[in-house]
């Protein structure tokens, strides 16, 4: 076979392939130069019992051919662009002979605005749709712009979102937003942020709309592992609403904190017992190093690093010692109080000093018991003033023998032991 017979099948085959996608393919749909064209979303979702809007302007390819004055009645065509072989495919015609579907215009069609609203749509809407315009003499369909509805039975979920770096101490805006088909039936937006969170709505870049609530925080350690849950309620027919939910965790990196050193077993201990020091703290990431030190007579000394636990068999030598240890992680290190140990003898001195305070507190308040009720009492027995009386009763005993008498008895009160 020759080389120009070659590439005359070569041409042939194309011409096949290029006719057959022309018939019935894409190329069919959208011929090189239409006659109309819309600006919308490409594909759009709503939500079943709910309402939707489509954002719509066009323009036609001869401003010539348009005549804005006259009457402009619009078309939507669902799945096939053969609404001649199937004329149910029509459903919507502003002209009033056919409103299949729940449709109407919003939009001017004089400043070739064709916003359409369905007002209430249903799962077996998903489908495929066409615009078409019919402003006689010009009659065309966008077929070029074909626009993909989809409705679903569930909402999509909110999404949320955080401007700023997750660092403590930084200045950060967290926005929790839920698509909006239908802005004449918005979702509420809640969270757990706020009690009553201000929804705004606001219009995209290709004319649908977002519902939005924000809050702006300080970051510390305490929004570490906090879960943010913002929940997107949508009403639908009936009265009914729907909710969609979405969660997110923060993760906020910080130095180590709280650290304190833990004993075990816990105190007392006895000289010959085996302890274990525990370095306790909390940061973001995980602690990698810990140290331990311990002052001995005025003297600081390292005694141990990397490891969280320390443990020793307890001494004499141990009395008085301070142990401390540090936690260090990426950002920072944060050493401990100091820590000493509690020996038995030692709290047992303590227990028989405390003892003997309370003994001796029990004793005071006896006796100033037993005074201020003798007073009471010879007030009461006494033709003299009330004043009076208490006034003899604060008598220098030397005074008189009665007196003295009193302050025997007063005297051998302060004897007695519990």
């Amino acid at each position: 076979m020759s080389v120009i017979t070659v590439q005359c099948v070569k041409m042939v085959t194309a011409n096949m392939l290029l006719s057959f996608f022309f018939v019935s393919g894409v190329l069919a749909d959208c011929p090189h130069h239409p006659a109309l064209f819309i600006t919308a979303p490409k594909n759009m979702e709503a939500l079943n019992g709910s309402c939707l809007q489509i954002p719509c302007t066009f323009r036609a390819k001869s401003e010539v051919e348009f005549n804005s004055t006259s009457t402009t009645f619009v078309v939507w065509i669902k799945n096939n662009l053969d609404f001649g072989r199937y004329p149910n495919n029509v459903i919507f015609n502003s002209s009033k002979t056919v409103t299949t579907y729940p449709l109407s215009i919003n939009g001017n069609l004089n400043q070739k605005n064709c916003t359409t609203l369905f007002s209430s749509v249903i799962t077996s809407y998903t489908d495929t749709y066409y615009f078409r315009i019919e402003n006689w003499p010009f009659v065309s369909t966008a077929v070029c712009d074909p626009l993909q509805i989809t409705v679903k039975d569930s909402p999509p979920s909110p999404r949320i979102e955080i401007s700023g770096d997750l660092k403590e101490k930084e200045s950060v805006t967290i926005t929790c937003s839920a698509s909006t088909p239908c802005p004449h039936s918005p979702p509420k937006l809640t969270w757990n942020l706020q009690q009553d969170p201000h929804n705004t709505i606001e219009e995209n870049t290709d004319r649908t709309f977002t519902t939005k609530i924000q809050e702006s925080i300080t970051l510390s350690d305490k929004h570490d592992g906090v879960t943010i849950t913002c929940s997107a309620t949508y009403p639908v027919d009936g009265g009914n609403y729907k909710t969609a939910e979405e969660r997110k965790t923060l993760n906020i990196p910080y130095s180590p904190r709280n650290t304190s050193v833990v004993i075990s077993p816990s105190d007392p201990v006895s000289v010959g017992s085996v302890v274990n020091l525990t370095c306790s703290c909390r940061g973001n990431p995980p602690v990698v190093n810990f140290v331990w030190f311990m002052i001995t007579d005025g003297r600081l000394e390292m005694i141990k690093v990397d490891t969280q636990v320390y443990g020793f068999k307890v001494t004499n030598t141990d009395r008085g010692r301070v142990y401390y240890c540090g936690c260090r992680n990426d950002l920072d290190i944060q050493l401990s109080t100091g820590r000493q140990l509690i020996f038995e003898d030692d709290q047992q001195s303590e227990s028989v000093s405390v003892e003997v305070v309370v003994k001796i507190l029990g004793i005071i308040m006896l006796i100033s018991t037993l005074v201020i009720f003798e007073c009471w009492f010879r007030s009461r027995q006494s033709t003299k003033p009330v004043k009076e009386s208490l006034h003899h009763c604060t008598k220098d005993p030397s005074n008189q023998s009665k007196d003295a008498g009193d302050a025997v008895y007063v005297n051998s009160t302060v004897m007695l032991q519990p």
